[in-house]
């Protein structure tokens, strides 16, 4: 069974910073697309970073780029978000996501970590 678990939300002040992670179990990351979105109360589910088939494939939503970097480690099978000079509408709970092809694509999602910015 494929898991994975987000961790490092927390409560913070506004230009603070904030690294999560999300660790994979039951799978090998290898260079299998990952996501992190975050979903805000009353609004839809908004797509913050994404990292492709390399390391220099990746892509921001604007409202996080110079900010944001998403990573991974494949030896210790996990994906991380590091955020800087955070603000108060990065509030939010952020999931991960991994894609993983084997008959068809299918996406693996973690429970999402709580993230609060503010004085």
């Amino acid at each position: 069974q494929v898991q994975l678990v987000e961790s490092g939300g927390g409560l913070v002040q506004p230009g603070g910073s904030l690294r999560l992670s999300c660790t994979v179990s039951g799978l090998s990351l290898s260079n299998n697309p990952v996501t992190w979105y975050r979903q805000a109360p009353g609004k839809e589910r908004e797509l913050v970073a994404h990292l492709g088939y390399t390391a220099d494939s990746t892509s921001y939503a604007d409202s996080v780029k110079g900010r944001f970097t998403i990573s991974r480690d494949n030896a210790k099978n996990a994906v991380y978000l590091q955020m800087n000079s955070l603000k108060s509408e990065d509030t939010a709970v952020y999931f991960c996501s991994v894609n993983v092809f084997a008959t068809k694509w299918d996406e693996y999602w973690g429970q999402g970590t709580q993230v609060t910015v503010s004085s």
